[in-house]
């Protein structure tokens, strides 16, 4: 009776610790997304940059050139939203290998290997996801920012408060960072 309750036992958590791969189905869709973004951006990059070509066209008038040129700023700032959003995909990917599948060695074994890429624990995951998230916002802001008309003094305010919320939300993060 005992041997039966034990291998009972023994398969139970076998099941259980084997249960954990199930978390390999958001990894691979993690890493798809991230991929995908990574095309979606570079081809962004890509039709930016010929459209840039008739910026200098004499033709240009001075208000086809500005709005060119706000144009072109706002197909920046999207690109590089694009490219941090991708990142964000791949440490999260990387991220949940890590801590629920396996240690990738060939991260660990290269001289080359960037730490950003090595996940210790669900913390260290969130807080650079969490970094990551706070660029994105950043762009997201300047995004925005270059969009708006300021026709009062409150408008420039609102912009001054938002660009020193952002040094505080940068500061305080780096304080998360001396405080490990």
């Amino acid at each position: 009776m005992v041997t039966t309750l034990k291998r009972v036992e023994q398969f139970f958590e076998s099941f259980l610790w084997e249960s954990r791969l199930v978390v390999l189905l958001a990894v691979v869709v993690s890493l798809v997304v991230a991929l995908s973004m990574f095309f979606v951006a570079t081809v962004d990059a890509f039709y930016m940059l010929t459209h840039l070509v008739h910026y200098a066209s004499p033709d240009l008038t001075g208000a086809e050139r500005v709005e060119l040129r706000t144009s072109t700023v706002t197909h920046v700032v999207e690109v590089i939203d694009g490219f941090l959003l991708a990142i964000v995909l791949l440490i999260f990917s990387l991220g949940l290998y890590e801590l629920f599948i396996s240690k990738i060695d060939k991260a660990e074994e290269s001289e080359n290997s960037s730490k950003v890429l090595l996940i210790t624990s669900l913390d260290d995951l969130k807080s650079r996801l969490a970094k990551v998230i706070l660029m994105i916002l950043i762009v997201r802001f300047f995004e925005y920012a270059l969009r708006i008309n300021f026709s009062t003094a409150l408008d420039l305010l609102m912009l001054a408060a938002g660009i020193a919320l952002i040094g505080l939300s940068l500061y305080l993060s780096h304080l998360g960072d001396d405080a490990h």
